[in-house]
């Protein structure tokens, strides 16, 4: 198993002038950092319009920045957002061949299909999102490998164009698809695509629902590249100290407990919900489509909850100053919140290895987290834990 850093630009505090721009030179410290210290793949997000959970709003430009700044770290989009209304895909497929040049052919390409509040920003029509996703998957390793490329369906029509410029590696980037249900990785083993697992805080064990849709998939590919990636990245919270103390000290824990706190509110998906899947550990499919929807409520909850992680949760929303002990011991169970020291953190990979996972897509700069927190993070990651893993 691989380790991937996961991006998403967040900035708790957003006080101060020049705050957006030391966020941006950080990141490229970071991925510095993570190119020297063994880590796979920087994976940056793409969001529009809500800070602080993302700044993530140009992440194309932002992976060019950073392939100036290394030698060997692979650049993955995941993912650009697929609907039309948002990215064009001629404007996907120049923007990645781009950075594919620009970084030696180090491109990782994903597509997501994005969320509700999204869509109503751009004015994508909800349900040909999906569709226009499948779409796109089909026509961007055809613009990359034909001298003219045309097109023409329900949904686009594009006329012949020579679409500039071409990746560097053949015969195109490798492609990943952005899923969260059974539905979506099904989907992204029909297209032979890699898939990235935005699910957080369940059991490993139900990783397996996930994986099974997937190969239910790749028994009925239609591929849609010349080769297959059938590779299976997962999220999940990340930070390496060398002692117990310093990981609680580093206050990674309560910065997981923020990020869970805001990420509702960019999906759509109203707050009492939310708390519902962490409180049964139950997975966000389980519930009804329906009740995810651009603006959903956000009200908090009982402060005095009895499930530690929701009552801390709800006591964060409040404003409430959390224990760190507290928070570190309420979150250590739990399989996707890999925050501890070498020992602890290798002995939770090693269960997202059994599982068959091949990239751990690690989120290392979340929430209050300090710059110093995250790059001590990275060089001992690099130093007590990749070495391990190979």
């Amino acid at each position: 198993m691989i380790l991937d850093v996961f991006s998403e630009l967040q900035c708790a505090d957003s006080s101060g002038d020049g705050f957006e721009q030391q966020l941006y030179l950080d990141a490229i410290e970071q991925a510095k950092l993570a190119d020297k210290a063994g880590f796979g793949i920087w994976w940056a997000v793409e969001h529009h319009g809500f800070p602080p959970f993302s700044y993530s709003s140009a992440p194309e430009m932002m992976l060019t920045a950073i392939s100036q700044h290394t030698e060997r770290l692979r650049l993955g989009h995941s993912g650009v957002l697929g609907p039309f209304a948002i990215n064009h895909p001629m404007r996907i497929a120049e923007r990645g061949a781009f950075l594919d040049n620009l970084s030696g052919g180090r491109l990782e390409l994903g597509i997501a299909r994005s969320v509700p509040n999204e869509w109503e920003t751009f004015g994508a029509d909800p349900d040909q999102t999906r569709a226009e996703v499948a779409e796109a998957l089909r026509m961007i390793p055809q613009m990359w490998s034909r001298d003219v490329f045309e097109w023409k369906s329900e949904r686009i029509t594009i006329p012949p164009r020579q679409v500039v410029p071409k990746p560097v590696q053949r015969p195109h980037p490798p492609l990943w698809v952005t899923a969260a249900t059974p539905e979506g990785f099904e989907g992204a083993g029909r297209f032979g695509v890699g898939v990235l697992a935005t699910v957080m805080l369940q059991p490993v064990e139900q990783l397996e629902v996930l994986f099974d849709a997937y190969r239910r998939g790749q028994e009925d590919a239609d591929p849609v590249g010349e080769f297959i990636n059938d590779q299976r990245a997962v999220f999940a919270f990340f930070h390496c100290a060398e002692t117990r103390e310093q990981a609680i000290d580093s206050r990674a824990s309560e910065a997981a407990l923020w990020f869970m706190n805001a990420q509702p509110r960019l999906f759509g998906v109203p707050r009492e919900l939310w708390v519902e899947t962490v409180r049964d550990r139950t997975p966000l499919w389980d519930h009804s489509e329906d009740r995810i929807v651009a603006g959903a409520d956000q009200a908090g909850g009982d402060l005095n909850d009895p499930h530690p992680i929701v009552r801390l949760m709800n006591r964060q929303w409040a404003n409430q100053e959390i224990d760190p002990v507290e928070a570190y011991e309420a979150l250590e169970p739990i399989d996707s919140v890999i925050i501890g020291d070498a020992e602890t953190c290798l002995r939770k990979l090693d269960r997202y290895q059994e599982a068959g996972v091949d990239r751990l897509m690690c989120l290392m700069q979340m929430g209050n987290i300090s710059q110093e927190m995250v790059a001590r993070s990275i060089r001992t990651a690099g130093e007590l834990v990749i070495p391990k893993l190979r």
